[in-house]
């Protein structure tokens, strides 16, 4: 299939986004298309801009935190002692009335 059976393309325009591993990558859009001002780069993965001289910064990547690590946050020692006493009081004393706890 060529163009005499599927009819003329529309009108493009090439437009170079810039990433900050110096990649440059050229994307065809139609003219009629607003060209975004950021893309990913597909070399490299990183945010790419259309300005050549400042490409957008790598973004930050946040450090994995655990469950356990947010609620050392939130509580301090003694008052996650104070919880977990509290809790396993309650467990005890579901278990001693003959409650089955699974």
């Amino acid at each position: 299939m060529g163009e005499a059976e599927r009819g003329e393309v529309a009108p493009r325009q090439n437009v170079t986004y810039y990433c900050s591993n110096e990649h440059r990558t050229m994307i065809a859009f139609s003219v009629e298309a607003q060209a975004p001002e950021s893309w990913d780069c597909p070399r490299c993965g990183l945010p790419a801009s259309l300005d050549s001289d400042n490409p957008p910064p790598a973004p930050r990547t946040e450090v994995y935190k655990t469950h356990l690590a947010y609620v050392k946050e939130r509580r301090s020692d003694a008052e996650a002692e104070t919880i977990l006493d509290e809790a396993v009081k309650l467990l005890r004393a579901r278990r001693k009335s003959g409650e089955i706890i699974f």
